[in-house]
Parts: structure tokens; C-alpha cells; sequence
């Protein structure tokens, strides 16, 4: 896993959460913040990370019932978890572990010790691979190119780059913005409504042949890449 892999950090100590997003995107990660686990569960809901930094008392909702309700989804289960706590105690941390948790790091911890787990637990989830599959569709990295069952696709670059970003996140919703930031150079100054314009050239060259549409609208939400409903 690259060193842009998205990390979630819940933490509602305001210089903590800075220090910590300070210093995980000087180390290149893509790290977005949430202050209490009603938001938490929200960001994850919207837009999974690769991993999450959660402190275990938070306002609302504690960090362990936040921990419990993403390992109880089919989507979210998986997710790396590393709970921060200045419980110190052996129950707290089998407890923390015992819910969900992969990790369990004791404040006042460095940054090097911080570095150290996240790159520790990045390294643990299955490698992305060259090919991706979803359904029929196949995507190899290598050769920069796409088929479906076994018909090659002429997409244009951005119909394939968001193709690529979708079929990394089946079943998840994402919006105009997040698609625009994933396909398009941040330095593009492109509107919202290209973003459908996109959407509706990928989904022709998918849909050519009479094959089932595969990306779903969601109205007022976006798109994602899913399996039609019966």
C-alpha cells in the first residue's frame, strides 16, 4: 500500500487531531478528520478509508460503539481499525480488541509510533493487484485497458480513470465533488455537470451489446459502480 492510502482520524482534541493530520500528510497519506463518532460513521457511510485512527472517548457516541457498529456492516467490517486511548490498562486494550479493533495505541504516543502501526497495518491488507474484476468487467492497470466479457472497451482516459476509482469502491456512492477530485487534476477547473457527462459516456461503452448497466444513480447523492437490482 502506497503511502496514499486514506486515513480517517476520529479525535475531538482539537491540537491532538491537528498534530496527528499535520504529520500523516507530511508522510504523503490522504487524511480526511472527524470530531465525534456521529460523524465518523457518516464520512465512513459516504466514502470508506483504507484506515481508521479512533480515539475511544468521544462526544455522542464512544469510540468503541463506532468501532462496533463498522464491524457489524458488510461494507466497513474489514476496515483497519487502531484505537487511541489514554486507558492504559490490559482490560481496556483486550476490551478495545475484543469489539473490533486491530490495534490498540496508549496515549501520549510519538509520531514514529503512530508512523510505525499505520504502515504496519496498511502492510496487511490484500495487495490492490494490477487486475481488477467486478461482474464481467475487467481492468488491468498494466496494460491500461478494459474489457467486457471479454469485448475491449475504447475508453477515453478520464472514463477510464473513473472506472478504475469505482471499480476499487464497488457498492459505495460517491459524489460529483469526489469524483471530480479522484479523475481530474486538482488543478483542473472543471464544473460539477461534466462529472455526469463522463458518467453518461462510460456507462455507453459499458451498456454497448445489451449488458446489464452496472453504475447506479443515486438521486442528490451520485453514482457507484453496483450490481443492478432484479
Amino acid at each position: 500500500m502506497s503511502n496514499n492510502a486514506s486515513v480517517l482520524v476520529v479525535e475531538d482534541d482539537p491540537a491532538l487531531s491537528r498534530l496527528i493530520c499535520y504529520n500523516l500528510e507530511k508522510q504523503g497519506y490522504d487524511v480526511r478528520l472527524a470530531g465525534d463518532g456521529h460523524t465518523a460513521l457518516d464520512q465512513v457511510s459516504r466514502r470508506a478509508p483504507d484506515l481508521i485512527l479512533l480515539d475511544w472517548m468521544l462526544p455522542g457516541i464512544s469510540g468503541l460503539e463506532v468501532c462496533r457498529q463498522l464491524r457489524e456492516q458488510p461494507k466497513t467490517k474489514s476496515i483497519p481499525i487502531i484505537m487511541l486511548s489514554a486507558r492504559g490498562q490490559e482490560t481496556d486494550s483486550v476490551r478495545g480488541l475484543e469489539i473490533g479493533a486491530d490495534d490498540y495505541l496508549i496515549k501520549p504516543f510519538g509520531m514514529e509510533t503512530l508512523f510505525a502501526r499505520v504502515k504496519a497495518m496498511l502492510r496487511r491488507l490484500p495487495p490492490s493487484g494490477n487486475v481488477l474484476k467486478f461482474d464481467t468487467l475487467v481492468l488491468d492497470r498494466v496494460a491500461h485497458k478494459v474489457e467486457r466479457s471479454g469485448r475491449l472497451l475504447p475508453l477515453g482516459p478520464t472514463e477510464y480513470r473513473l472506472l478504475e476509482f469505482l471499480m476499487t469502491h464497488p457498492g459505495q456512492v460517491f459524489s460529483r465533488e469526489e469524483l471530480l477530485e479522484q479523475a481530474w487534476e486538482r488543478s483542473s477547473c472543471v464544473e460539477l455537470r461534466t462529472v455526469d457527462v463522463h458518467i453518461r459516456r462510460l456507462r455507453q461503452t459499458l451498456n454497448a451489446g445489451d449488458e446489464k448497466d452496472l453504475i447506479r444513480t443515486v438521486r442528490a447523492r451520485g453514482y457507484a459502480l453496483d450490481m443492478p437490482q432484479d
